[in-house]
């Protein structure tokens, strides 16, 4: 189940989120190659962040998923959520981090 946590300094307060939501769900699901109902959005307003010094909007997500990571869908996340949050809450793709974690990558063969 890929999970996919945003956070953000803009407060979203009145902002209707939904489509947020759902392009983002859409999204993860289409690039990572996941069934919909799978995937889960976590977006949180309002956190302190400072990016290169100052503390104009910007935006950190994570995401993790139990396999379907690898370089090309690091880039195609990146640059689609990057879009999703410049056209919904003005966020500029060049103030937007994206940390990615496959769970299956540090996977060990059990030796019992």
């Amino acid at each position: 189940m890929p999970c996919l946590y945003i956070s953000t300094n803009i407060n979203l307060d009145g902002v209707n989120i939904d489509p947020i939501f759902s392009q983002a769900t859409t999204a993860v699901s289409t690039i990572i190659g996941k069934p919909e109902k799978f995937v889960m959005v976590i977006l949180k307003g309002s956190v302190p962040i400072s990016f290169e010094g100052n503390k104009e909007p910007a935006a950190y997500a994570e995401i993790v998923s139990m396999g379907g990571i690898n370089s090309e869908v690091k880039r195609k996340l990146i640059n689609t959520l990057g879009t999703i949050l410049q056209s919904n809450l003005s966020i500029p793709r060049t103030r937007f981090f994206l940390k990615v974690f496959d769970t299956t990558v540090f996977r060990t063969k059990s030796k019992m």
